[in-house]
């Protein structure tokens, strides 16, 4: 949205609201102002430049309250004018490190870690989403047999993502058999993405010099290779959250409508899915404050984004929450944990 220019008492006394509502969710006067910031001007003239800027649409009177409340404009102001980032400190650090280095190196449990981390660290719903496998690398392939009809196909990413996959074949076959159609397909596949194995898989696996049995083995592979080398939806979650009660003591969800429309989103995660989604290939911080959210299921809520990267997998991790949050502390974590999840990652 288009801001406009505020005078420099406009900017403090702003500044003061905001950060006054963030810590006590409760209107804000100009008494508090005075008396807490320091401002060097009185009370009334706070007030003045209080009314200045509820008809410049950056605060609000909720029902008959004296004092005033920042909207969506305010916090986008503050965000994009006034904010100040202060460095993590040493303990806020450690514990982040702690809490995404614990047991598990899988993409979805590394998310996990983060996004559960970074919401008890910002008291906010922790969000990721697992990266697109499409235009991920094959490092390798095994096949083991597991059973005398039964093949395991082990897929090694680059980037050290593993999947498991079981394939069916009929009848017998020869442990030499299946090690020599393994060595074809590293040979034939190695390198290449996953969506580019998908649309060449036939052409590169045909006219192959193997025995019978073997290239019965190769038809398989080719005929299933659509499903085999699609791993867009083997994840058992493609959006993670962390603990969601930590919003549930915010005061914007003490109504019971509030928190049911908090569940439906975090329960059914169409919405989740399809916005972060759409984040995984941006550069830096995204921030959509209320109102600026596209989807009205997020429209009293503000969603802070940073992406991860490592070699081809591409991913966004960040936190939900009510516009009302300490942005400064919570953008400096989302930041802080996107570059801690690219390095666990490589």
């Amino acid at each position: 949205m288009s801001l406009e220019t505020l005078t420099d008492r406009e900017c403090k006394v702003l500044e003061a609201v905001v950060q006054s509502y963030v810590v006590t969710a409760e209107p804000v006067g100009s008494r508090t102002v005075s008396k807490r910031f320091g401002l060097g001007v009185s009370a009334a003239t706070i007030r003045n430049v209080m009314s200045d800027l509820e008809e410049k649409g950056y605060l609000y009177h909720p029902h008959t309250s004296a004092g005033r409340v920042p909207t969506d404009r305010a916090y986008r102001f503050y965000v994009d004018a006034l904010m100040r980032s202060p460095p993590l400190s040493r303990q806020t650090r450690d514990a982040l490190r702690e809490g995404l280095l614990a047991e598990g190196s899988a993409v979805t449990a590394i998310l996990r870690r983060a996004a559960e981390t970074l919401g008890v660290l910002t008291q906010e719903l922790g969000v990721a989403v697992v990266p697109s496998l499409d235009n991920a690398e094959l490092e390798r392939l095994d096949l083991v047999l597991a059973s005398s009809d039964r093949l395991l196909l082990v897929l090694t990413i680059k980037s050290g993502v593993v999947r498991t996959i079981f394939v069916e074949v009929p009848g017998t076959l020869h442990p030499g058999a299946v090690r020599n159609i393994a060595t074809v397909m590293n040979d034939r596949l190695a390198g290449l993405t996953l969506r580019e194995i998908r649309q060449t898989l036939s052409e590169r696996l045909r006219d192959t010099a193997v025995t019978p049995v073997e290239s019965e083995l190769l038809d398989i592979f080719i005929a299933t290779g659509d499903h085999i080398f699609d791993l867009s939806g083997r994840e058992t979650e493609d959006v993670v959250l962390g603990h969601t009660s930590v919003l549930a003591d915010q005061p914007e969800f003490a109504s019971r409508e509030r928190m049911r429309q908090l569940v439906e989103l975090t329960e059914q995660r169409d919405v989740l899915r399809k916005v972060l989604g759409q984040r995984a290939n941006a550069i830096g911080l995204t921030i959509t404050i209320g109102g600026e959210n596209e989807s009205r299921s997020l429209s009293n809520l503000t969603l802070i984004t940073s992406p991860y990267r490592a070699g081809s997998l591409a991913g966004v991790i960040g936190i939900l929450g009510p516009t009302r949050m300490p942005y400064e502390k919570v953008v400096t974590l989302v930041e802080h944990t996107s570059k801690m999840v690219s390095d666990l990652l490589r």
